[in-house]
């Protein structure tokens, strides 16, 4: 296994590491969260370039990397699910996972129509992520600044407004690529095998 599918695996094991920092209960357990999801999320931008700069692009990676990107965002909005962060949260997760089971069973058609053909992200695909990423970060960020200072009903509000309008468009980006990798793969969509 080369070095960027290393890292692309090391990012799914922060995921449940992650995830528990999220839903546990002690002081700062925000803090360390966004700290292992930025190490996480480090991971994905590191794999993608080592891959490409030493040419060590593999079939594998491209398939487990969004996996990896997908496990990790999916952890972070289900946290904020559990804790209530973000306005109507649950219907952002409903879209993103709505989204991204139906591009991962796109995937599996391609690979099994097409043999050797991957889905690899695109350029709107890579702008749904860091959207997420910012999103996410500002949303355990915010929540970490609400425990430590008591802030003016003016200022949460400002801080809300800010995540959330990052987060509605993430999911914007998230509803858009969808359809875009549905129409680049339409072939594959359509089939009558």
């Amino acid at each position: 296994m080369n070095l960027p599918n290393k890292l692309t695996v090391l990012r799914i094991i922060l995921t449940p590491v992650f995830m528990f920092l999220m839903l546990a209960s002690f002081e700062w357990h925000y803090l360390l969260a966004l700290i292992v999801f930025a190490v996480a999320a480090f991971t994905d931008m590191l794999d993608g370039k080592i891959a490409r700069k030493y040419n060590l692009v593999t079939s594998f990676g491209k398939f487990l990397d969004p996996l990896a990107d997908k496990m990790l965002t999916t952890a972070a909005f289900l946290g904020f699910i559990a804790h209530g962060i973000g306005w109507q949260i649950t219907w952002v997760v409903f879209i993103v996972l709505f989204r991204e089971f139906l591009i991962s069973s796109l995937r599996l058609i391609v690979v099994s129509s097409a043999g050797n053909r991957v889905i690899a992200a695109n350029i709107w695909g890579k702008l749904k992520t860091v959207t997420q990423i910012a999103a996410i970060v500002l949303g355990i960020a915010f929540e970490q600044v609400k425990e430590w200072f008591i802030l003016s009903a003016g200022v949460n509000l400002a801080l809300d407004i800010i995540f959330n309008v990052v987060l509605w468009a993430s999911t914007v980006l998230c509803i858009i690529s969808g359809i875009i990798y549905l129409l680049e793969n339409k072939e594959f969509v359509n089939t009558t095998k």
